[in-house]
């Protein structure tokens, strides 16, 4: 009896350690991380957003953005150190919220730094040392070749990792996308395509996301057609996909011929012009069983703007309505706008549901669990937060600051680190040039968060 009562105490504390152990890794997962480290780095341009770059590689960090002045500026250092050396390149900004700087290192470790552009020439550099950001220097031209109204540069990974880069040549309603490839043995771009990939004949342009590799090893491509500089004007939710990143084809496999147009492309829902679809917000995600779902906005039958969810299944598009909101969105004309609404990716939980987040000027933001079969919210996820609450308070005095935030586009291989940058600045103002009083300066931080 006494062995037994023993045994059975000892029983009870063991549970007892796993219930205090399973409660403190529930906590552990949705608790907000914590600052482990906060590094100024410099004062930067607060008139208007535009978008900065972090990349980690390895022991080595570099932060792009506009400093103070609104020249271009590289920082870095090694994780080890708490000193940024600063690198301006010859480059200014102007009232444009469009020209944000990208930015990549290469297998060699070269650094590659893209921006400031919006219909101008190409910007790019790329150092002449690995790894060292003071040795960045003009490139151009990359190619030769349709670089003299470049906007939207975009640094990616080809389906054998070589380096990739992708711009709109054109104007939004008149433009072509093109693709650059690496050769790191000759350190020089030449084309991917011996073809823009999209061609609106004048009449139009694409705007892209992806591509996005899928589990199936294709990279899927959608965008929506633009006939103008006027927001209003988008239209035609188009798809496409390849293995290769050179010869693409439709969803069931039939080839397209290059340049794509609106004619030749697959449609995945054909919203008329000042339907409520707009660039920007349409997202590529995956079902639990790899189903393509692509997720948009546009107008109901009552005008209201609603969130929908293409996917393809049994090789057609089935479209489903996936919000019930009483708001429109009604948005027009050019420039860089503030969005009222964003769409996320249906995404994939680990218990096995599908997920949806969403951002709403009415509504707020939040994630939905979404029913597989009709793709509706069946309820919602709440999600530990990504930052801690306080690095999230708006520190400037000035009406209509806001925090802005730039994920590492690179990774530093510490486990349960992750670093950002903070700073603060205006809304978006259609790229006009505001007039004094001007906020001044924030600081430009990096947060080093551990989960």
């Amino acid at each position: 009896m006494c062995r037994f009562s023993e045994s059975l105490i000892a029983l009870r504390h063991l549970l007892l350690l796993w219930t205090v152990a399973g409660l403190c890794a529930q906590a552990a997962e949705t608790a907000a991380p914590k600052v482990e480290a906060c590094l100024d780095i410099a004062p930067v341009w607060s008139g208007h957003p535009v978008g900065f770059c972090l990349m980690t590689r390895d022991k080595h960090q570099f932060a792009a953005f506009y400093d103070a002045q609104r020249r271009m500026t590289v920082a870095a250092r090694t994780l080890d150190s708490d000193t940024w050396q600063l690198t301006h390149l010859p480059q200014h900004l102007v009232w444009d919220s469009h020209n944000y700087i990208t930015m990549a290192i290469d297998d060699d470790g070269f650094i590659h730094v893209s921006g400031n552009m919006h219909c101008v020439p190409l910007v790019y550099f790329r150092s002449a040392k690995p790894l060292d950001a003071a040795s960045l220097q003009p490139a151009t031209p990359m190619v030769g070749e349709k670089e003299n109204r470049c906007t939207y540069p975009q640094f990616l990974r080809g389906p054998k990792n070589e380096l990739l880069f992708t711009y709109r040549d054109g104007r939004s309603g008149s433009g072509d996308q093109i693709y650059n490839v690496y050769d790191l043995k000759t350190q020089t771009w030449k084309r991917l395509l011996d073809k823009p990939l999209t061609d609106g004949k004048g009449k139009m342009n694409a705007y892209f996301h992806g591509p996005v590799r899928g589990d199936d090893g294709y990279f899927h491509l959608c965008w929506v057609w633009r006939n103008s500089g006027d927001c209003a004007s988008n239209h035609d939710l188009s798809y496409a996909r390849s293995k290769d990143m050179v010869r693409w084809e439709r969803s069931d496999g039939k080839p397209l011929e290059l340049p794509i147009t609106l004619e030749t492309g697959e449609s995945v829902d054909p919203v008329p012009v000042k339907g409520g679809i707009i660039n920007g917000n349409n997202k590529i995600g995956f079902d639990t069983k790899g189903r393509l779902v692509i997720t948009y906005h546009k107008y109901d039958a009552k005008g209201f703007t609603q969130v929908y969810s293409a996917r393809l299944e049994d090789g057609r598009w089935k479209t489903y309505q996936t919000s019930d909101w009483d708001y429109r969105w009604d948005f027009s004309g050019g420039g860089s706008i503030k969005f009222e609404i964003g769409v996320g990716a249906v995404a994939r939980e680990k218990d096995g549901g599908l997920s949806l987040s969403y951002s709403h000027s009415k509504y707020g933001g939040n994630t939905w669990r979404l029913d597989e079969q009709t793709l509706k919210p069946i309820g919602t996820i709440t999600r530990p937060p990504s930052r801690p609450a306080e690095t999230g308070k708006v520190e400037s005095s000035f009406t209509g600051m806001a925090v802005k935030w730039a994920a590492d586009m690179g990774a530093s291989g510490e486990e349960g680190v992750t670093y950002v940058l903070r700073w603060e600045t205006l809304g978006p103002n259609r790229d006009q040039p505001r007039q004094p009083p001007l906020p001044d300066p924030s600081m430009l931080r990096l947060y080093k968060l551990r989960r």
